[in-house]
C-alpha cells in the first residue's frame, strides 16, 4: 500500500506543478513598412531622381579634321549608342538643350561654339539637329518632348561643325547643359 500512496503522491505533485505553470501565450506585434517614391529617370543606364544633377547625356565627337575643313557631321553618343531615357510612368519628360559654355563668344546668332583650348578668340561653330538629314535645328533652349509611357525611349541628336578661314590647329570643345523637365 505504501507504493500506491507514493505513486499517487508523485502523480499529484506532477499535476500540481502543471497547474502552477501558466499556459504559454503568443505575443504579437507589427512592423510598419513605408517608402516614398519620387519621379525620376534612367538616363543612359544611370538612375536619377527629380532634382538630381550629374547626368551623362553623352558626347558629340566631330573627329579630327584639318584647319581647312568645310563641315563635319557627328551624332551624340554614349558608349556607342544614342541617348536612352526612361522616366516614371505618367511623367511627360521634356529635354531642354540649353546654352553651351561658349555660346555668344564668337558664334553667330543661334550657333553654338567650341573654343580653342589655349588660343583666345578661336571658335569652331556648330549646330545640333533632331534629324539625320540635319535640316531641323535644335536651337539653344530648344526642347524635345517625350511620351509619358514609362518605356525606354531613344533620342537621336545630330551635329554639324562648320569650318571657316583662319582656324588655328588645336583642340576645341564646348559643354552643353541638358535639363530633363519632369
Amino acid at each position: 500500500m505504501r507504493k500506491t500512496i507514493q505513486s499517487s503522491l508523485a502523480g499529484l505533485g506532477l499535476a500540481a506543478a502543471s497547474l502552477a505553470t501558466p499556459a504559454q501565450a503568443d505575443i504579437t506585434g507589427t512592423i510598419d513598412a513605408t517608402i516614398t517614391l519620387e519621379a525620376g529617370c534612367i538616363i543612359n543606364g544611370q538612375t536619377l531622381s527629380d532634382g538630381a544633377g550629374g547626368a551623362d547625356f553623352g558626347a558629340i565627337n566631330f573627329g579630327t579634321q584639318n584647319t581647312l575643313f568645310a563641315q563635319s557631321d557627328a551624332e551624340v553618343l554614349n558608349s556607342g549608342s544614342a541617348l536612352s531615357i526612361q522616366c516614371s510612368p505618367g511623367i511627360t519628360p521634356n529635354l531642354s538643350f540649353e546654352a553651351g559654355e561658349n555660346d555668344g563668344d564668337g558664334a553667330g546668332v543661334g550657333l553654338r561654339a567650341m573654343a580653342h583650348a589655349s588660343a583666345v578668340g578661336q571658335f569652331v561653330t556648330y549646330n545640333l539637329y533632331t534629324d539625320a538629314g540635319r535640316t531641323a535645328i535644335l536651337p539653344i533652349g530648344g526642347d524635345i518632348g517625350l511620351a509619358a509611357t514609362g518605356a525606354v525611349q531613344t533620342v537621336r541628336i545630330y551635329g554639324r561643325a562648320f569650318g571657316e578661314a583662319g582656324l588655328l590647329p588645336g583642340s576645341y570643345s564646348d559643354t552643353i547643359t541638358v535639363v530633363v523637365e519632369l
